[in-house]
């Protein structure tokens, strides 16, 4: 039965609003992609008009190459021949020799690389390699800390190799392009075995040339790819990221914690699949803590997963120490050797999901062990093992001596505060002994949602409290914990502290718009635990996600965080005076004055050697047993800012948010 008039009306009148709506999509796209297109445009250096030549205006570039067979080097100084010839001298490094921290002020990058096993490259871009994906994948580094930069890649390879072909070349690629680089030549890859390696070469020579004279360079494909740097598809479409952005996906999505919340995962991966997958499987029908996806996500991010419920991972300021560059905070605080130091959990589990994590929740979540559990011995063994293979990477780092080296193998300090919460760990105690049998002191925090674990735990070295909001309120939305009553769990962990003889610290994290106004408060808080120590801190900016929204406005500056903790002395009635401060991680300490000031001079750093003796006595002892005199450049005020005058400085160009976008 053909339809009515009406019907058929109607009909046609949807199609046109239909074809209308789809046009003006279509023209939308259209225009977005042209404007896209000559902003990316505008990113062209110009020649200058003042200028006897293109050449003479443009910045020198970096030119870095790895080489296992000479290869790679080979060509790299053929480069630097024609950059030369063309005014533009530019040496041929070895990527061994450069620094990658040196990145942020490098203007054009130019990489020669080969594939030398598995898709990796050769063993003298290691660092470098591991020092882009580690930084790529960390949410504090933010996605524009290299926005500056502009680079191009050469990757020299055998298509015998199958999929692994110039796999180290596209690797730098991702890992640059994820770090706000801008791509200027689509990667160009050199198969040694086709015969026509030099053309190839040649060709990419000449459109390395154009680019840095600033000449235009035209918009066609390489390989199948577009100009990276001319067009919005060299970023957006080109590339394949797909298996980057699902994982990304799948844990901003929130499927990591309501599988771990839930305690299964969904039903078609579940029925013992998943579990008989992981080398550590179940336990007496408990399931291991790390799934897959949450392995493959905390390994991304830099973690070594111990056994199926710990992990342990290199921190900056040991490899910066290593450098001879500087420690952090609690270097400068308490005396610890960073680059002697292990970040490590037992437990990768937390009953909080906090604004500011660092992880972005990627961690499970429960609120109390419900997991297969691993030998704390084993853990310790382990976690030991594989932090030396860490520390062993950091051979040949430029600035790295062997001696200091040697020392970073012997790890003896634990900071017990990697990610999770490691006091549910219900082998704590034997964790703990174990590494003060070993001479390696013992920093553990806990989020204050298990006061009955804080009471129960041995002494150790140092024992935090993260004290993240002063109020019921805030602290739920700061915190976002598990616990219904995770208020009176709070306070009474602050109380717990009462009762403790050893050292101990409240950690307050400071996040403006936040916390930063309960000032009175905070000062109420103290009477409950009266700790040794607060520290200060403002909160590190971890980039925003679909878990937390936070941005650069959130963070304070040293400013602030000094006047905070200025104000919070005073209100403390003289019981709490400022005795440290470390200007770079934006961190102030206060201490006890009855305690730790003797004759007018602090003595906030710890004698280790005489903590070991103590420890292993049994005999009971106190925090005043074991301190030792603060060094004057440490000493809230001081010129050096909590700088060791031993250490070489070296300053990074920072790159982060909407600061990074003035630039």
């Amino acid at each position: 039965m053909p339809p009515s008039p009406a019907a058929a009306a109607a009909s046609g009148t949807s199609h046109l609003a239909l074809l209308l709506l789809l046009s003006s999509s279509s023209l939308f796209f259209l225009y977005k992609s042209i404007a896209l297109r000559r902003l990316r445009r505008t990113l062209r250096p110009s020649p200058s008009p003042s200028s006897s030549s293109p050449a003479a205006a443009a910045a020198a570039p970096t030119l870095l190459y790895a080489s296992a067979t000479g290869t790679s080097k080979a060509l790299a100084e053929r480069l630097s021949a024609r950059l030369a010839d063309a005014g533009l001298p530019a040496r041929a490094t070895d990527a061994a020799a450069f620094d990658p921290d040196d990145l942020p002020s490098v203007p054009l990058l130019l990489l020669v690389l080969p594939t030398h096993d598995a898709g990796a490259p050769p063993p003298g871009a290691a660092f470098l390699a591991r020092w882009l994906a580690e930084t790529a994948a960390d949410f504090r580094a933010g996605a524009l800390l290299l926005s500056g930069l502009r680079f191009a890649v050469f990757g020299v390879g055998s298509r015998a190799y199958g999929d692994t072909f110039n796999a180290a070349a596209r690797s730098f690629s991702r890992w640059l392009r994820a770090l706000g680089a801008v791509e200027v030549l689509p990667v160009r890859e050199g198969d040694v075995d086709e015969g026509d390696l030099d053309d190839v070469f040649e060709e990419w020579c000449g459109r390395v040339l154009r680019v840095v004279k600033g000449e235009e360079v035209e918009d066609d494909a390489v390989d199948g790819e577009t100009n990276g740097f001319d067009g919005l598809e060299g970023e957006e479409s080109d590339y394949d990221d797909d298996d980057d952005e699902e994982e990304e996906e799948e844990v901003a999505s929130g499927e990591v914690d309501m599988e771990d919340i839930a305690g299964k995962a969904t039903a078609k991966k579940q029925n013992g699949k998943v579990e008989s997958a992981l080398p550590n499987g179940g336990q007496n029908g408990a399931r291991a803590m790390v799934t897959p996806i949450i392995r493959a996500s905390l390994e991304k991010q830099g973690y070594k997963i111990v056994g199926s419920h710990s992990g342990v991972k290199i921190c900056r300021w040991t490899k910066s120490q290593l450098r001879g560059r500087g420690g952090c905070y609690k270097h400068s605080f308490y005396g610890i050797e960073s680059h002697r130091c292990m970040e490590a959990t037992p437990s990768l589990a937390c009953a909080n999901k906090c604004v500011f994590c660092w992880r972005h929740h990627t961690n499970p979540v429960g609120k109390s062990w419900k997991w297969k559990m691993d030998d704390p011995l084993d853990i310790v063994n382990t976690a030991i093992d594989e932090h030396r293979k860490m520390v062993k990477q950091m051979k040949g780092v430029p600035g790295v001596k062997p001696e200091r080296l040697a020392e970073g193998l012997s790890p003896r300090h634990c900071a017990l505060s990697l990610v999770g919460e490691p006091i549910m760990y219900p082998e704590i105690n034997t964790l703990v002994d174990d590494l003060h049998r070993r001479h390696i002191s013992t920093f553990l925090v806990t989020n204050a949602q298990f006061p009955e674990k804080i009471k129960a735990l041995k002494p150790i070295t140092q024992l935090y409290v993260s004290v993240d909001a002063a109020t019921k309120e805030s602290l739920k939305a700061v915190d976002r914990p598990l616990f219904s009553d995770f208020w009176e769990r709070f306070l009474d962990s602050l109380k717990s502290l009462h009762d403790k003889d050893q050292r101990t610290v409240y950690r307050l994290t400071l996040v403006k718009g936040w916390n930063v106004e309960e000032i009175d408060a905070y000062a109420n808080l103290l009477k409950l635990g009266q700790p040794d120590f607060i520290e200060i801190k403002g909160v590190t900016y971890c980039g925003s996600s679909a878990t937390s929204k936070l941005t650069m406005e959130n963070v304070p500056w040293h400013a602030d965080v000094k006047e905070f903790s200025e104000v919070l002395a005073s209100k403390s009635g003289g019981i709490y005076e400022l005795a440290c401060e470390h200007v770079h991680s934006c961190c102030v300490l206060l201490a006890k004055v009855d305690k730790f000031k003797i004759n007018g001079k602090w003595h906030t750093w710890i004698d280790y050697d005489r903590f070991n003796e103590l420890v292993t006595s049994g005999k009971p002892f106190k925090s005043s047993d074991y301190m030792a005199v603060t060094p004057s450049w440490a000493v809230y005020g001081a010129d050096e800012g909590g700088f060791d005058p031993d250490q070489a400085r070296f300053k990074k160009e920072r790159r982060h948010g909407a600061a990074a976008l003035k630039g």
